[in-house]
């Protein structure tokens, strides 16, 4: 025999009723089974809201209105004409002593547990016998039993505590007589010894379930629910949860008491006592196969079995001389809560003994802080204690599994994850059996600390990048495509999905929390974005406040470089291919290093200096492996390479550098890359990144061109100027070539000091062979002495910057 139990939304409407009986009618086939009822959804609180009112002297005659309408529509839907009045009519008597309950509370302005625990039982009363009527017209012998008669309480009413030895006889006798009948009882509802209605509290019609299981033996307890089992976590928060195939009673009452609201804590007792299996299934989805907690569960690979919250709670901080190795003093504490019935989620104390910090309901919170403040009033007053402290605004997050116990790691993957994302921990606690590590947060961090843990723990899943895109000239555009032709790869090879979740350029910005569709961009960024705003677009993104997030900047501004600080803050990485950071003043790039280490995230810039070179990267490795960088060379300018290594044979150099520009090598004014601007500002990062605390001024530029150039007002004029002096470089490179050598306009760093000048290499000489627009860096180290390291390859272009950007993205993931 088993015990079906359904649940609000599965009594709900005329679809899920019908659904309902499909259920029972296939579990009839197999074996006898008896079906426990919850209200309609929506109903409890349509009651709980109607006594509220009655109690203050509102108008309650809506709140009845849609429960009647409710169930009769249902009858109406489910039943032939001929079987309805009935139904009706018993359905009237209900309603009808309901208002008289409600009037009377109207009447006397007051709403004692007690009576409102009568309120609330005419949901299931009402339930049961409409969908036992129903059921009817399906099956022979239907009885529609009120479950309060059979299962008997002491008067604590709201929470009422289980007399199980005098139940489990009722229930016993009961069923002798009653078992060839399909049995409809009512949850949630019982009696205390004078037959008063009290009620099982939360989740009660499940342990009304269990109860019936315990007593009879039951088979299974099969409760019935509007999702597929038991997840692994809240599918409201993470969209990534999946279901569990089987959870030992341990961690599913693990589960359930940190929030999991499928199944509640003294539900499973009665089932563990006699190892019942219980099973979780989906009315709506009958196909899914259920969550099973049971005792003998098989081993699993999962690291836990599943993240819980609590999504509001509040903390009571007490602490003082007075405590510090007073014995009985934390009985005495939560001896006073226990009577009062309060009761603590958590508790935690410093091993000094001198804090004890737990949490509580927040609408407990004051009356603990009266209490204590009454029972240590001597201790207050006398300063041995401090006056208690209330924290609201709080949330638990809670890991869960067996496969915790003696695994290392396990509180490290956890806290990483919450730390990289920038959540505070207020509180932690672990139990002496290691199945739960709980903590406690900000309510505001909940969501993102969830995803941020999920992802963590479930590597099979794909980690998800969440980054906000600035900039869509070449380099965004082309970053755009990458992505969206890798997404696969990534997906597969990598366990890694990016969702853009927001673009800007300097004209219109679009975020969405439900992240950009690349394949629509341009045409979304045209239709539906709203004015650009830098400031506002920062501020937009942290409210967002969604897990492993990466701010891109893919724009040669400075206006993003002043929001570099506060987003690393904010516990976001930053990409950058933006230079203007990272060479303007020292303090401002140390600034960004120490933001990045202290808030556990990544600023990355590969592409500042070699496009998608590994330069920066390489050059990090050398110095975190102990190496010590003697001098650095380089040429790190596509464009300026480019010229040089086409400056050969009859073409003059005005035409070199025109050609240069027309293929879209070189800014729009060229001189912007032949002046060694740029190419200092790598230079100048380099060498930050060796160690060298300089600054831009120190950095020493010889000119490649004659000052007339550089002087003059108009692109037009330049090129005119480059003309003028065709002697000047056309005998620069008669030079060279007499001297079988190339010009090279090279970057050097070494003993501290930075210089850029134009030079000529001789053969052996590793830049002289350099071809088209790549660049090269040579690194001379400890370790590099004879041969120096070498790396070379293109300098320049939208594909290989992008690349080095989709690049550093990647690596931010891998974290």
């Amino acid at each position: 025999m088993n015990i079906l139990k359904f649940g609000g939304t599965s009594v709900g409407s005329v679809k899920s009723i019908s659904a309902l009986l499909d259920i029972v009618e296939q579990a009839r086939k197999q074996e006898n089974c008896i079906v426990v009822l919850s209200a309609m959804s929506g109903v409890t609180n349509l009651l709980l809201e109607a006594a509220e009112k009655a109690q203050v002297a509102e108008d309650y005659g809506q709140q009845l209105k849609t429960i009647e309408e409710k169930h009769f529509e249902v009858v109406r839907a489910l039943l032939p004409a001929s079987a309805q009045n009935p139904v009706f009519t018993r359905l009237k008597i209900y309603f009808n002593e309901l208002e008289d309950i409600l009037q009377a509370v109207f009447n006397l302005r007051e709403l004692s547990a007690q009576t409102k625990d009568l309120i609330l039982s005419y949901g299931e009363k009402c339930s049961v016998f409409m969908v036992s009527h129903i059921a009817k017209q399906r099956f022979e012998d239907v009885l529609a039993v009120d479950g309060a008669e059979l299962i008997k309480t002491d008067s604590n009413f709201g929470q009422a505590k289980v007399n199980t030895a005098l139940t489990e006889l009722l229930i016993n006798d009961f069923y002798q007589d009653k078992q060839e009948q399909l049995l409809f009882v009512t949850g949630f509802i019982s009696s205390n010894p004078e037959g008063r209605t009290t009620t099982l509290g939360r989740g009660g019609s499940d342990f009304t379930a269990a109860i019936w299981g315990s007593a009879l033996n039951a088979a299974e307890i099969q409760i019935w629910t509007d999702v597929n089992g038991m997840l692994t976590a809240d599918p409201r928060m993470v969209e990534k949860a999946f279901s569990l195939p089987e959870l030992s009673y341990t961690e599913a009452m693990e589960l359930s008491y940190f929030g999991a609201k499928v199944i509640y804590p003294p539900t499973m007792i009665p089932a563990f006592l006699k190892k019942i299996p219980i099973v979780i299934k989906n009315t709506f989805d009958t196909g899914f196969s259920g969550t099973y907690i049971r005792h003998n569960v098989s081993a699993c690979e999962l690291p836990i079995k599943g993240i819980s919250s609590i999504d509001d709670i509040s903390i009571l901080n007490l602490s003082g001389s007075g405590m510090v190795g007073k014995a009985g003093f934390s009985g005495r504490l939560f001896s006073l809560l226990s009577r009062e019935q309060i009761n603590v989620v958590l508790i935690t104390q410093s091993s000094s003994e001198h804090s004890i910090t737990f949490a509580v309901n927040p609408a407990d919170a004051i009356k603990a802080l009266n209490l204590i403040s009454k029972e240590f009033e001597l201790e207050l007053q006398a300063k041995k204690l401090e006056y208690p402290e209330v924290e609201n605004g709080l949330s638990v997050l809670a890991i869960v599994g067996e496969n915790m116990k003696r695994t290392p790691g396990m509180s490290a993957r956890l806290f990483n994850a919450l730390g990289r994302n920038g959540v505070n921990v207020r509180a932690i606690a672990q139990g002496s059996s290691e199945y739960n590590i709980s903590v406690i947060l900000s309510k505001a961090d909940l969501s993102k600390a969830v995803n941020a843990v999920h992802d963590s723990f479930y590597s099979s899943l794909k980690k998800t990048l969440n980054i906000f895109c600035l900039g869509t000239g070449n380099i965004g555009k082309t970053l755009f495509r990458q992505l969206q032709n890798q997404m696969p790869y990534l997906a597969k090879n990598n366990d890694l999905q990016v969702k853009v979740m927001g673009i800007s350029n300097s004209r219109k910005m679009y975020l969405s929390k439900e992240g950009v569709n690349l394949c629509s961009w341009e045409q979304m960024m045209e239709q539906e974005a709203k004015p650009a705003d830098l400031k506002l677009f920062v501020q937009e993104m942290k409210a967002m406040n969604l897990p492993n997030c990466v701010f891109v900047d893919n724009t040669a501004s400075a206006n993003p470089v002043n929001f570099y600080r506060e987003i690393l803050e904010s516990s976001i990485s930053v990409v950058t291919c933006n230079k203007i950071g990272n060479s303007a003043d020292y303090e401002q790039y140390v600034s960004f290093k120490k933001a990045a280490r202290k808030y556990g995230v990544d600023f990355y810039y590969e592409t500042n200096v070699g496009a998608g070179l590994p330069i920066i990267r390489t050059l990090k490795d050398l110095m975190m492996s102990g190496d010590k960088v003697s001098s650095i060379e380089a040429i790190l300018s596509g464009t300026i390479s480019y010229i040089f290594n086409n400056f050969k044979g009859e073409a003059p150099f005005h035409e070199i550098v025109k050609k240069a520009q027309d293929l879209g090598f070189t800014e729009p004014d060229p001189r912007d890359d032949l002046n060694g601007k740029d190419f200092m500002r790598k230079m100048l990062i380099l060498a930050r990144d060796a160690g060298y605390p300089m600054e831009e001024t120190e950095v020493e530029i010889e000119s490649m061109l004659p000052q007339a150039c550089l002087n003059a007002s108009s692109v037009a004029e330049f090129y005119q100027e480059l003309e003028k002096n065709k002697d000047y470089f056309e005998g620069l490179k008669k030079e060279a070539t007499a001297a079988n050598r190339a010009l090279r306009y090279i970057g050097k760093l070494e003993e501290g000091k930075v210089k850029i000048s134009l030079q000529m290499v001789e053969e052996s000489h590793p830049f002289f062979t350099l071809s088209g627009s790549d660049n090269i860096i040579s690194f001379c180290t400890d370790r590099y002495k004879e041969r120096p390291l070498v790396i070379k390859g293109p300098g320049a272009g939208a594909e290989v910057t992008a690349a080095g950007v989709f690049a550093d993205i990647i690596n931010v993931g891998k974290k």
